[in-house]
């Protein structure tokens, strides 16, 4: 899997780095077709109430589905922990894998309200 890292509005972190990593190679539990992981981890800074913010982009690809994480622009997304914010989105990303793949494999449960009629 191809896995490339940015860092926008901060220096770049070999600990981080290693931890983006680390949760990259643990999606292919998850999504052994996962082709490409691409992670951006943004720094904003508030100077008044908070100090620095974190917001982490992933955009990930398997054959047939594109999938993006942390693409929120509200401040829910934004992190005062680094490590948090890469934790967070890699759980969303995970869980954006899990249903795609239950769906792909049939493994749905389709409601009676959601039958069309017939």
């Amino acid at each position: 899997m191809e896995t490339s890292i940015s860092f926008i509005g901060m220096p770049p972190s070999a600990a981080l780095r290693s931890d983006i990593e680390a949760h990259a190679h643990r999606l292919l539990r998850f999504a052994p077709a996962l082709q490409r992981c691409e992670v951006t981890v943004s720094r904003h800074e508030r100077r008044h109430q908070h100090g620095n913010r974190y917001r982490v982009r992933i955009d990930a690809s398997v054959p047939g589905a594109s999938f993006v994480a942390g693409r929120s622009g509200d401040d829910e997304q934004e992190h005062e922990d680094a490590y948090v914010a890469v934790r967070d989105a890699f759980d969303a990303l995970r869980r954006q894998l899990e249903d795609f793949i239950r769906i792909r494999r049939g493994n749905v449960k389709i409601h009676s309200s959601a039958r069309p009629p017939g």
